[in-house]
């Protein structure tokens, strides 16, 4: 964490690698989710909040493999799968309720068109799970 506030050039550089490697990375990520999203509430007539459920579980696992991978590679250890992967749902779950909440708040409660949730879920939520992962998953 005193990487993340005060730290020298090299810790803001990964910081700032790792946080771009994320974005590309989440970018993907959430594109995968988008496309599951739309495709079942659009062409499907799947519920909105089911359709959140399913590609939300396409989303946690590819961004799992991602972004232990890729994402915050040399960031933290790797030596305890169970640990990592663990806290790694928690923060998906966490997403997930963040998710959950854009679409039931926009499409249900505010009665708004069925992909506008997805403005939230593509910036707000992301920007919340990288600081988890950073600081918590993946130190």
């Amino acid at each position: 964490m005193a990487d993340m506030i005060g730290g020298g050039n090299a810790a803001r550089r990964e910081m700032l690698a790792q946080f771009i490697r994320y974005g590309l990375t989440g970018g993907f990520v959430t594109g995968v989710y988008a496309l599951v999203y739309a495709a079942m509430v659009q062409a499907l007539h799947v519920a909105p909040l089911i359709a959140n459920v399913a590609g939300y579980a396409v989303a946690v696992v590819l961004g799992y493999v991602l972004h232990s991978r890729w994402s915050f590679r040399g960031h933290g250890r790797r030596d305890n799968v169970a640990r990592t992967g663990g806290k790694f749902v928690a923060v998906s779950l966490l997403s997930f309720g963040l998710n959950s909440l854009w679409v039931w708040l926009i499409t249900g409660l505010l009665h708004l068109p069925p992909l506008l949730p997805l403005i939230p879920i593509a910036t707000v939520t992301p920007v919340i799970v990288f600081w988890l992962n950073r600081v918590w998953v993946f130190d």
